[in-house]
């Protein structure tokens, strides 16, 4: 069994939902608290053992490119003034990553990930959607690497989700539990309400093997007119082992804007530099609020 050594992170997308901020900024730039939000992810990858970092990007997407650059002209001047490189060093990546790929056109999670076949070659590799900040200790793809070492094969995340909120998201139809490990017999997408097979959405996290890229390969398209990666993992299943990996942390949907603001609270208050002031703020904010609004009442 190869080892998970390459991760996909596809960040062609125009972040419309977050206009205007992202008319000249990548969605993926965006911060929270103090990072932005693609270096969440690349941390994760990087603590799960990734050795090669391939970004799909599209147009205007230079500064995720700058971001994981050495910035000489800043670090210099941070050791003039005396002040620490923590703050900007950000992430020191191996020789040869990251890798950076182009997505001309946009036909959909599936084609972006096609578009990484050549490097990936014949392994395995992780996919990661940036805008799924996922919180846990160990990260959620080291859970996942973890339980590739047991059974292989193809693996997606798994979150337990309100019934009422299925609809919304990819849903696995499962077979046999075992633990956090959920056999999939099937990929269900935003099924209607009350139809949904089970309550365990896909959050943005993948392991794969290399035989999807022939499948996506076809560019048939699916729904919306784009190629699915959903519609290619679906014919892996009873090929190759499938199986979900129920994530033990928090999720935070930051291409959403309230899971935005909620991430960076989250986050802010997780922190003890900073953690005590938000929270006294937060606290006086809210009261204040509540006041103003039984005052109207």
């Amino acid at each position: 069994m190869k080892p998970v050594r390459k991760a996909i992170f596809p960040v062609a997308g125009l972040g419309t939902r977050f206009l205007p901020a992202t008319k000249a900024i990548p969605k993926e730039m965006l911060p929270v608290v103090d990072k932005p939000l693609i270096q969440y992810a690349v941390e994760e990858a990087i603590e799960a053992g990734i050795e090669q970092i391939i970004f799909v990007t599209g147009r205007n997407k230079g500064a995720i490119e700058d971001h994981f650059d050495i910035a000489y002209e800043l670090e210099d001047t941070m050791r003039a003034r005396g002040k620490s490189l923590a703050p900007i060093s950000g992430i020191r990546l191996q020789p040869g990553s990251p890798v950076y790929v182009r997505q001309q056109e946009p036909l959909g999670l599936g084609h972006a990930v096609w578009c990484a076949r050549d490097i990936v070659g014949d392994e395995p590799f992780a996919v990661l959607l940036p805008d799924e900040l996922m919180v846990g200790s160990p990260g959620f793809l080291a859970q996942m690497v973890a339980a590739y070492a047991r059974v292989g094969g193809n693996l997606v995340g798994a979150l337990a989700v309100a019934s009422a909120e299925t609809d919304k998201y990819g849903i696995i139809s499962p077979g046999r539990r075992d633990g956090t490990l959920t056999e999939v017999t099937a990929l269900v997408e935003k099924p209607a309400r009350g139809t949904a097979p089970s309550n365990l959405m896909i959050p943005g996290r993948y392991i794969l093997q290399s035989e999807i890229m022939d499948i996506l390969g076809r560019q048939e398209k699916g729904a919306g007119g784009e190629i699915q990666l959903t519609d290619a993992m679906s014919q892996l299943i009873g090929r190759q082992p499938f199986h979900g990996v129920t994530f033990d942390g928090e999720r935070h949907d930051c291409g959403d804007k309230t899971g935005y603001v909620q991430a960076n609270l989250a986050l802010a208050l997780a922190r003890s530099d900073i953690g005590p002031a938000v929270r006294a703020f937060a606290s006086n904010l809210i009261g204040t609020v509540d006041i103003q609004i039984a005052r109207a009442a």
